[in-house]
């Protein structure tokens, strides 16, 4: 929904359970009926909406497209943000590393992005940009030595088909590639130097070709096109300051697509840690991988690929603080021993004062499912809660939005 001018916040429906268009379709408009009639009841409603590699095929045939575009509009729905980023089943499954199948080496990802980004120019409202988030390239630990020429010739075909729907149908739409921990690209700064040293630099002159324009033009059209996705989470957990992530983005003219709202586990490891190792016991779980990033007293990290590895080490006397990706409530900033990231989230909005720097927010809580017994709620009132909070303190910290 729009709380500012150029500002737009929505949740993404990687929240909800279940596979195949039907399933996808009747979330929409359940959740999305109900969130509108609390959050916006006189104004159109945003949607973030995940299609897997499947359901992206699915809705391409027929008329499946415009009937769910019909839909929207009856409902007062609008979608303008795509979570590109898982492919498969997302849920009541193991998906662990699988999230990053298929990678950027794979056809099958230029081919999905691509499929998205058709879905999206015929979605998308007239008058704003689009936005479709991918994964970072790859998971880091497959690769030994990763195939730079690859990713950026598949970035590139990506872009060239953007710049082609924005030729056709005037709809701007943006690829906003999301670091996240054990990603191949986990920071800021590391995707600001694939930008700069790879993507620039090598992908400009095949885009060059390929279009027939000079090599600025085509710089011009990947930096219009290829932008971050910057959540908050992954921010937190990367031990990265919101303000020096937006200062780096904009030394570099890398634009950013997209905020992703959502908070991780931060635990003080100066206390008990039995006690710690029993309240983070409910939170292992078999479906998506909850990386561990370690700060040492020393000021050194160590990195650990999921949470029960983690707490093998949980009594190693070096380690002062772990935070740990796994995405919870954002209108929670502790439960008992453990505290969220909610205050990076909060830095992160606050930044949006004086001028936004994106027009996307979504609110990324899709842990519900596998959260601990006592943090779940019946999933629209938890819906409902995150963004009362966003709301909240994007409100109070940028009193130029007046929602």
């Amino acid at each position: 929904m729009r709380i500012a001018d150029d500002l737009h916040l929505t949740y993404c429906t990687n929240i909800h359970a279940g596979n195949g268009l039907d399933v996808v379709e009747a979330s929409v408009q359940r959740y999305g009926r109900t969130l509108k009639s609390f959050l916006s009841p006189d104004a159109p409603f945003g949607i973030g909406l995940r299609l897997s590699g499947a359901e992206s095929r699915e809705i391409l045939h027929g008329d499946r497209l415009k009937a769910f575009r019909s839909m929207l509009d009856r409902e007062g729905l609008y979608v303008f943000t795509v979570n590109g980023f898982p492919y498969g089943p997302f849920h009541s499954t193991r998906v662990k590393d699988d999230v990053h199948r298929p990678d950027w080496r794979d056809q099958e990802r230029v081919r999905y992005t691509s499929r998205l980004a058709r879905i999206l120019a015929l979605l998308l409202p007239d008058g704003m940009h689009g936005g479709i988030s991918t994964s970072p390239l790859s998971y880091r630990p497959w690769l030994d030595s990763p195939p730079w020429k690859v990713f950026v010739q598949h970035l590139t075909d990506v872009t060239a088909d953007l710049v082609e729907i924005a030729d056709q149908t005037g709809k701007i739409i943006h690829l906003d590639i999301e670091p996240e921990p054990d990603g191949l690209l986990e920071t800021s700064a590391e995707l600001v130097a694939f930008f700069n040293d790879r993507l620039l630099s090598h992908g400009a002159p095949l885009l060059a070709r390929r279009l027939g324009t000079t090599v600025d033009e085509a710089a011009t059209h990947i930096r219009r096109h290829i932008q971050a996705c910057w959540d908050t989470c992954h921010v937190a957990v990367m031990y990265e300051n919101p303000r020096e992530v937006l200062q780096r983005y904009r030394a570099n003219d890398v634009a950013i697509g997209k905020i992703q709202i959502s908070s991780a586990v931060r635990v003080s490891l100066a206390g008990d840690r039995n006690a710690i190792e029993a309240a983070l016991a409910p939170f292992v779980e078999p479906v998506y991988l909850h990386q561990v990033i370690q700060r040492n007293c020393d000021g050194t990290f160590t990195t650990y690929q999921d949470l029960d590895d983690a707490l093998g080490h949980l009594h190693d006397r070096r380690a002062a603080e772990w935070r740990i990706h796994f995405h919870v409530p954002v209108f929670l900033d502790r439960f008992g021993q453990i505290q969220s990231t909610q205050d990076t989230t909060a830095d992160t909005l606050a930044l949006l004062q004086p001028q936004p720097f994106t027009q996307h927010l979504e609110i990324e809580t899709y842990t519900w499912e596998v959260l601990p017994a006592h943090l779940k709620r019946p999933l629209a009132a938890s819906i409902q809660r995150e963004f009362e909070w966003v709301l909240s303190a994007t409100c109070t910290a940028n009193p130029h939005i007046a929602y």
